[in-house]
């Protein structure tokens, strides 16, 4: 039976072990620019058997925050060779998250001061955070977005592409593509946002054909045994919403099986809630959507992430449901982490005031047990 400490090949990845650091965004890239103290942030983490990055912009049309990375410019491929760089230094793993918002962004932060793009020209519930006219930072709502035409999308299909290629160049592992939390490819997949009449709406079929467009294109530059996802079926962030998400998501599985991808990341309930939380008229059977995955010939390590702790993670391991856990804010806090649940030792206390914004304080200056 595997531990939570026990090795684990996720597709070309060997992993030390089974603790994987979720993706957390920090806002602290001005100009998109990773900056040094990024690549002392990911190597004081680097025992995680997994680091996937905070999300990643692969063009300024995918930005949607203030002061978050980007990779598509040479002075950001240049900042990540220094976090991979440091990372691979400490015997480390680590991905980067392909992240296009959709509408979940502002115009001020858009090419042009032009309006934000999505599946169909519904605003999101959601808000945003920008710089104002005197560089103070601000929440804001979203601003309301613009239906992608059908012959611009694959424009953006080769943006993942070109991403993907631009972060094994920069000295990534791999990827994991941002399918989650109501950015854009889930802006296609939820009934809630995608209103679109075209082959790309309507059905269940019609409205994954985005995102498998997307990690064909990614899986054909880099591979798929580098390649991973991140799905959230359930989670109404961002204004995500689709009223029956489970035969939804089994589509997903199908459509994801035969990629050979090397995981699959998947956000169990609410993100940042509740693990049981339920999107439409009944529970959502993750069991269920696992073994749709491989009944369809997936072989991706299995991921789960939320809420979990190190009992609630070695029983998810022990029992078979996950291959592997995701921890977040736990990592912010402790970058021993995985050395602080292997001993049963108490974790920090995390600084809920410097979590995003600022400099080396509540980034950098955590303690370890040493």
């Amino acid at each position: 039976m595997p531990t939570l400490f026990d090795p684990l090949t996720a597709g070309a990845l060997s992993l030390a072990n089974r603790v994987v650091m979720a993706p957390l965004t920090r806002n602290r890239s001005p100009n998109a620019i990773p900056p040094p103290r990024t690549a002392l942030y990911y190597a004081q983490r680097a025992t995680a058997g997994l680091l996937v990055t905070e999300a990643t912009a692969i063009t300024q049309q995918g930005q949607g925050y203030a002061d978050v990375p980007g990779l598509y410019a040479p002075e950001q491929l240049e900042g990540w060779r220094r976090v991979t760089d440091a990372v691979h230094a400490e015997g480390g793993r680590i991905v980067v998250q392909l992240w296009h918002v959709g509408r979940i962004s502002h115009t001020s932060l858009q090419p042009d001061g032009q309006a934000p793009v999505a599946p169909s020209a519904i605003a999101a519930r959601s808000k945003t955070f920008i710089h104002d006219a005197d560089g103070n930072g601000a929440f804001v709502d979203t601003s309301t977005p613009r239906a992608l035409e059908l012959d611009e999308l694959p424009g953006i299909v080769e943006d993942y592409r070109r991403a993907a290629r631009a972060a094994i160049d920069a000295g990534f592992d791999g990827v994991e593509v941002h399918a989650a939390n109501g950015y854009l490819i889930d802006q296609f997949l939820r009934s809630g946002s995608n209103a679109r009449t075209d082959a790309y709406g309507g059905s269940i079929e019609n409205r994954a054909r985005f995102l498998g467009d997307v990690m064909r294109a990614v899986v054909e530059e880099i591979g798929g045994d580098r390649t991973g996802i991140r799905i959230s079926p359930v989670t109404p962030a961002n204004d995500a919403y689709d009223p029956d998400p489970q035969p939804l998501f089994a589509h997903v599985a199908e459509v994801l099986a035969p990629l050979d991808l090397a995981f699959v990341h998947i956000i169990e309930g609410a993100t940042g809630g509740e693990r049981d939380y339920t999107q439409g008229d009944a529970p959502f059977d993750y069991a269920a959507l696992k073994a749709t995955y491989a009944q369809a010939g997936g072989r991706g390590a299995w991921i789960v992430n939320n809420d979990y702790d190190k009992s609630d993670a070695e029983a998810a391991i022990g029992s078979g449901h996950a291959d592997a856990v995701a921890f977040g804010r736990p990592f912010i806090a402790n970058p021993d982490l995985v050395r602080r649940l292997r001993e049963d030792a108490p974790l920090n206390t995390l600084d809920q005031a410097t979590l995003y914004g600022g400099g080396d304080a509540g980034y950098t200056d955590y303690p370890t047990l040493d």
